[in-house]
């Protein structure tokens, strides 16, 4: 076995400590199932939160690269979370990437304090019912958002929740029940397989059940390149957004 320096990330520090490759077999199939997953997760995330989907795979690249490479557990978990959509959505929506891009160097300054002081174990005294609060307060709201594409209404929504579905329910009969079909179908299957199949990914079995659906029976129903164009191929435009002091406060107060 070799020495290896302490500061090593667990990625290169693993490959000392016996990686064989069975192991590499399996990491290999795990990796292709959750790219599979995450990828058009992270497509779907860019769009609730105002970006374009090629946003959500450039980032969902990026940062799993980097989650893996540096990470210091042997075990990686690391994806896409809906959590933020809510919040990056009205960041976007009001200072638009530049904000995002302010928040996010925010976030990390926070986080690299509260790992060096400490502060950052607090996080063990907030109430269960406050998590679980929150977090099923932002699945309501991300299931709101999601209403528009679910019934396939061209209609604009607005961003407020209540007069958000007032204003669904006053356009209900413009939806599209090809749509409604489809996705109705697409959710029993992953509640259904993850029940019943737990060792199949009920998400891929939707994502490509339902795409098959769509091309066999030639439903009318809108894709990601009729509603936002064709994905861009290659590696995208790097460009630095602008740095905003001015933005600081008044995101704080936010």
């Amino acid at each position: 076995m070799l020495r290896r320096p302490g500061w090593w990330p667990r990625s290169i520090a693993v490959l000392a400590d016996g990686y064989s490759s069975r192991l590499f077999a399996q990491d290999l199939v795990a990796g292709i199932t959750v790219g599979l997953v995450a990828l058009p997760l992270a497509m779907a995330f860019a769009i609730a939160s105002g970006l374009s989907p090629q946003a959500g795979i450039y980032c969902a690249i990026i940062t799993g690269f980097l989650i893996s490479a540096l990470g210091g557990s042997r075990f990686q978990i690391g994806g896409p979370t809906g959590a933020f959509v809510v919040v990056i959505a009205g960041i976007v929506s009001r200072y638009g990437v530049d904000g995002l891009f302010m928040c996010t160097l925010m976030a990390g300054v926070m986080l690299v304090v509260m790992g060096l002081t400490g502060t950052g174990s607090a996080v063990k005294y907030i109430p269960r019912p406050v998590i679980v609060g929150f977090t099923n307060g932002i699945a309501v709201v991300i299931a709101s958002t999601q209403l528009k594409d679910f019934l396939n209404l061209t209609i604009d929504i607005p961003g407020e929740f209540l007069e958000r579905l007032r204003v669904i329910g006053a356009n209900f009969d413009l939806v599209s029940w090809p749509s409604i079909g489809l996705g109705t179908a697409s959710l029993l299957t992953i509640v259904l397989v993850n029940r019943f199949l737990p060792r199949i990914p009920g998400y891929i079995v939707a994502l490509f059940g339902g795409t098959l659906a769509s091309v066999a029976f030639g439903l009318h129903v809108d894709t990601v390149g009729s509603r936002f164009g064709e994905i861009p191929a290659g590696l995208p435009h790097f460009a630095v957004p602008a740095f905003r002091p001015s933005l600081i406060l008044d995101l704080l107060r936010r």
